[in-house]
């Protein structure tokens, strides 16, 4: 193998990067011109040097790294340049912080060959550096980059330590993302604003979610589950977002802060009995236990207390960069489909946000379009966006590779918004894309007439996965015009192992043509039936021709003595091989489906015993070689925040609930499932076990197999994991390339079984 140098078509992708002064880029709106980096010049220069110092060490002084905001593209538009100096340094200036890290990592791809990403970093720099011809210069062409889902703190971040949150920010710079949300921390401010309108603390306490399900309580979905929060919680999260804000904002991004959405806990009927509430009905499976919010009036003069007495504590411990998120009707039906209630409420939000900092612009999720469009009719949707003044407004279009809103508005009634790839749900494993409408969605959407976009946007609800979709989309936000995608993945393949490795390269185009290409209407909820509470009707289709999939994994198979020391060659060699063994697991699936509907009970004893025994076991043991997919490190980062054992517990269960049942009595049960070791075998494997047993006592005793029956017997199973407290390792085991030759020399020859492969609905 040699190592890669970049000379020739990688630098074609620079080309499509390159500022054109005639390619329309998005619409401008003077409403948003002082939505801008607070840090200097200089401040922002010496983050990105430190940023640099802490990505390639001692090397970082090969390059001369500067920010000079006067080289901003018309309309403020961030921009880098590149070029080499004569002593051979690399010559790095963008107008922000933001945009001088993004030329940095577009040196490093494109020049160096070197890659960053969630599952690791692969940073052989060539010595000396290759040197920049001329000057390149890029400008985006939008004002913004968007990042997260308020999903994305709970499902992801939630456990998150500041070392943790130093590589993301990191990364978020890297990838060009100057607009964050910034979520951490706000139940310490809620706290004392509940306090402060005489809520005592027990009420407080009973009204909040535990830690892993904080996202949904600020949303008004449910309250009190899982909790309480207990005050060490507070106070650590509270030191967390001064950290994360510090370093954002020296760096150049917005972060987006959060306000009053109206919902208020019903705790606060006892101190201000005359309020006018409404209440609204249960949320996903959930009963008014834990759900069933109270929304303020827009009119009651409560509601404008809150949320400037919020704001004003938000702005006081924070700061701000004039720019806030609240989602009042998220998967949740207002009381009222009357255009001036809708105005109303949306009015009210806003007024809240500009009493007390006038230059409020409210960032707003647009998934509400998305799950409740036979509510959001033409005129509820209008009215709820011209509850404030154009332009002081910012959709974000949340699932636009799939279900694109700004089509169906008219560009969102002339508001502002950002074109999302949200990508991934519940933070599920499971490899899936839609590289053509990524590549292409965004110019369609610019090209929109009367088009309102402002930028482009990843909206997640959970992170870690995937990794080839979220760096080409962050190259999306930069460019001009689509991607050559073939020649593209082929250069990511290499920049990924640093290696140019044939078998590499084409199993990479293999994926890129059938999990990546997914062109059916499909969520990324990974539907196997191992993630799954077991049952005779089980979801086994599939968007993409599974043979592809098949023969990548043979690919990578080929490849993993020559990259062995390769981290991110590993991780792709499990995911691969996990989503191979996942496809085989559906075929014993079907095949136990039908032994038992035939009455064959040697058939189901064989497939059974092969799932049980082996087939579930051994992705639990490729699973567990690679620590990005170990249940103890999920567990671990929970306990670690813990102050006594006490929390330690709560912690515990707050993190394996989320990831089962979701809820008292699986209220969404496996929404967020995980391929984790440890959960493989302990959770799904005993599930299948209990279900492969009880088919087969079914056909022993003639008596007929009931679904009520088998979940009532499964959910002691489930719950008894919850709280079983089992510690697992945090560090992996077994050599991972050992592991899948092995599954790979028992299970392969299986994948040649003419399965049937695709059913697009």
């Amino acid at each position: 193998t040699t190592r890669p140098r970049p000379s020739g078509p990688p630098l074609a992708f620079l080309c499509c990067l390159l500022v054109i002064e005639l390619v329309a880029g998005g619409r401008v709106f003077p409403t948003l011109a002082h939505l801008k980096p607070q840090a200097n010049d200089e401040t922002q220069t010496q983050a990105v040097r430190e940023l640099l110092q802490r990505l390639i060490g001692v090397r970082a002084s090969e390059f001369q790294v500067s920010v000079n905001s006067s080289v901003a593209g018309k309309d403020g538009l961030d921009t880098y340049q590149l070029s080499s100096a004569d002593g051979g340094k690399v010559l790095v200036t963008g107008s922000t912080g933001v945009a001088a890290a993004t030329g940095l990592y577009s040196y490093l791809k494109y020049f160096c060959g070197c890659h960053i990403s969630w599952s690791g970093v692969q940073m052989q720099l060539p010595s000396p550096l290759p040197t920049v011809s001329g000057v390149i210069k890029v400008t985006t062409p939008n004002r913004f980059r968007y990042y997260q889902n308020v999903c994305t703190t709970s499902y992801s971040f939630v456990w998150w330590d500041w070392d943790r949150w130093e590589k993301e920010i990191d990364w978020m710079a890297l990838s060009g993302i100057n607009l964050p949300l910034a979520f951490t921390g706000q139940e310490a401010i809620w706290q004392r604003v509940y306090l402060m309108l005489g809520l005592n603390q027990s009420e407080i306490d009973d009204y909040f979610t535990g830690p892993a399900f904080l996202a949904w309580g600020r949303m008004g979905n449910i309250h009190s589950w899982a909790g309480p929060l207990p005050p060490s919680w507070h106070l650590k999260q509270l030191y967390l977002q001064y950290r994360i804000l510090g370093r954002m904002r020296s760096l150049g991004m917005i972060p987006v802060l959060p306000a009053f959405a109206g919902h208020v806990p019903h705790a606060l009927l006892r101190v201000f009995p005359e309020v006018n509430v409404t209440q609204l009905g249960g949320w996903a499976s959930f009963d008014c236990t834990y759900s069933c919010s109270y929304v303020l009036d827009p009119e009651d003069a409560m509601f404008q207390v809150i949320g400037a007495l919020f704001m004003k504590e938000l702005i006081r411990e924070f700061g701000t960069d004039h720019i806030y998120n609240a989602d009042t009707f998220n998967e949740m039906c207002p009381s009222s489909s009357d255009p001036a209630y809708l105005s109303g409420i949306s009015a009210a939000i806003y007024k809240s946000m500009t009493t007390v900092d006038p230059d409020a612009i409210w960032l707003l999720q647009g998934w509400l379009f998305v799950s409740s469009p036979s509510f959001w009719k033409p005129a509820q949707t209008r009215a709820l966006l011209h509850g404030a003044p154009l332009g002081k407004i910012i959709v974000l279009d949340l699932y636009a590779e799939n279900v694109p809103i700004y089509f169906q508005t008219e560009s969102f009634y002339g508001q502002p918004f950002i074109w999302c790839m949200l990508h991934n749900f519940g933070g599920n494993h499971g490899m899936y894309g839609r590289v053509e409408s990524i590549n292409r969605g965004p110019f369609y959407a610019m090209s929109f007439p009367n088009s309102t976009m402002v930028g482009t946007g990843l909206t997640p609800e959970g992170i870690e996965q995937n990794d080839m979709i979220y760096e080409l989309m962050n190259e999306i936000g930069w460019s001009q015009k689509p991607l050559n995608l073939s020649q593209w993945i082929s250069w990511y393949a290499v920049r990924r192992y640093g290696s140019q490795n044939a078998q590499t390269v084409a199993a990479w185009q293999l994926l890129l043509r059938s999990v990546y290409n997914c062109t059916a209407v499909w969520s990324n909820h990974n539907r196997s039936p191992l993630v799954h509470r077991p049952s005779l009707k089980m979801n086994t289709e599939v968007w993409y021709n599974k043979s592809d999939l098949f023969e990548a994994w043979q690919l990578l198979q080929n490849a993993s003595t020559e990259l062995a020391k390769s981290k991110t060659f590993l991780y792709d060699l499990v995911d691969v091989t996990r989503e191979a063994v996942q496809q085989l697991m559906t075929q014993y699936y079907l095949d136990i489906k039908q032994a038992y509907e035939n009455h064959s009970l040697p058939d189901l004893l064989t497939s059974g015993a092969v799932l049980v025994y082996d087939l579930i076991p051994e992705m639990d043991a490729l699973l567990s070689s690679q620590t990005q997919f170990l249940l103890g490190r999920w567990l671990e980062g929970a306990r670690i925040l813990a102050t006594s054992e006490q929390e330690a517990s709560l912690f515990d269960m707050n993190a394996r609930n989320q990831i089962t049942l979701w809820g008292p009595t699986g209220n969404i049960l496996d929404y967020a499932n995980k391929e984790f070791g440890g959960l493989v075998n302990d959770y799904y494997g005993m599930r299948w076990n209990l279900f492969v047993t009880s088919l087969i006592e079914s056909l022993n005793t003639g008596k007929p197999f009931h679904q009520n029956e088998f979940n009532q017997l499964v959910f002691q199973v489930e719950s008894g994991f919850i709280y079983n407290q089992k510690r697992y390792p945090t560090d992996p085991v077994g050599n991972t390339v050992e592991i899948v030759r092995r599954i790979f020399l028992k299970y392969h020859p299986h994948s040649k079984k003419g399965y049937k492969n695709v059913k697009e609905t």
